[in-house]
């Protein structure tokens, strides 16, 4: 059985991971892979009000007090400090001999952090796993069926006698689309530790493009300042990104943190119909919603989508030895996610060349119609 330590207790850590841990040892049932007593958690930088307190949680004043109190060989670590501050919290783990660890996305704020991060993974013989679970989701599981096999299965368009109708036929993988919007006025206004919109979500969906199309380069990026009365974010309004894949398909990414209203919605074209899928929008409603529209006609599927627990859960079983997962080939993945959004963000920046990646110069406006 394995001890949890969650480090940082912002939004990642205490928001999400503690509650996810929660229902996850609820999934687990007689497998016991978490070990029993409270978890615990560390904070570098701790509130000036200090911890609430929280049932099943112990608070620890250092990671070498973590260390003592339980055993770095047998403790998941949840690395949730935010990125551009996570090396010397990953060097102390690994040199207090913590090998299993759980890093919130992104990965790495940008090419340099991400080095760093890979040269302690290799020296620390270290097990990482970026907490990205659009990619464990279960809508995710389905649009990647899709797009190897061609075709939905168990999405099938009823037949006249209402008897299930065949998987519908979908062809090859065309476009994507990915909207992503929720208000986060008041976060980015008391807290910068994501610097750009590109960190936010988009971490999230590049890496299901990655997993549903392949290979990618950035053709095309842009960014916008957030405005709340005579308050300015820089860069932290909305995020937009076009990548052309190795397979011929496109992506286009928009990302708004000023919108009203909450969605997350992708949308997979293909040669013969299309499919829209919805993520869950918080932790109030852990399901997802996916239709098919082929020229059959067209069919509605809601599911459980817990994908955040699910993947605590299926990350304890493989570090216990319980359950085989390609956390290497995922991690992998997330590091070409941090390697694309750092040419966009340079791209946005003026860093590089615009013709090195595609031209940009009619994608940095704000109001990009064809997604809404």
């Amino acid at each position: 059985m394995l001890h949890t330590l969650v480090v940082g207790l912002g939004r990642s850590g205490r928001g999400l991971h503690l509650p996810a841990l929660v229902r996850a040892r609820a999934q687990a049932g007689r497998h016991r892979v978490f070990s029993p007593g409270p978890d615990l958690v560390y904070d570098p930088r701790p509130p000036s009000g200090g911890l609430l307190p929280n049932p099943g949680v112990r608070a620890v004043p250092s990671l070498r007090t973590a260390a003592e109190a339980a055993d770095p060989a047998r403790t998941v670590a949840h690395l949730c400090t935010p990125p551009g501050t996570r090396v010397k919290v990953l060097e102390e783990l690994a040199r207090l001999g913590y090998r299993r660890i759980l890093i919130e996305k992104p990965l790495a704020a940008d090419e340099v952090e991400l080095a760093a991060v890979l040269r302690l993974r290799r020296r620390f013989g270290l097990q990482t796993a970026v907490v990205a679970q659009w990619l464990t989701s279960a809508l995710t599981h389905r649009l990647r069926a899709a797009v190897r096999e061609g075709r939905l299965h168990g999405l099938g368009v009823p037949g006249a006698d209402g008897a299930p109708g065949t998987a519908p036929r979908l062809g090859r993988l065309r476009t994507l689309r990915i909207v992503q919007r929720k208000p986060r006025f008041v976060r980015s206004l008391t807290s910068r530790a994501h610097p750009t919109a590109f960190d936010v979500e988009l971490p999230h969906s590049v890496g299901v493009a990655l997993t549903l199309a392949g290979g990618a380069r950035v053709r095309s990026a842009s960014w916008s300042d957030m405005a709340l009365g005579n308050v300015e974010v820089p860069h932290l309004g909305q995020a937009h990104l076009v990548l052309e894949h190795r397979t011929g398909a496109r992506t286009e990414i928009l990302s708004d943190l000023t919108a009203p209203t909450r969605e997350r919605r992708i949308v997979c074209e293909f040669d013969r119909g299309s499919l829209t899928g919805h993520y869950p929008c918080s932790e109030d409603d852990d399901t997802a919603q996916l239709r098919s529209t082929t020229d059959d006609g067209s069919a509605h599927l809601v599911f459980h989508d817990d994908a955040l627990a699910d993947f605590l859960l299926g990350a304890y079983e493989h570090f216990a030895g319980l359950r085989a997962l390609p956390l290497d080939d995922a991690f992998g993945l997330q590091v070409r996610a941090v390697r694309l959004l750092s040419a966009a963000k340079d791209l946005c920046a003026g860093h590089t060349d615009p013709g090195a990646v595609g031209s940009a110069s009619e994608e940095r406006t704000t109001c990009h119609a064809d997604l809404a």
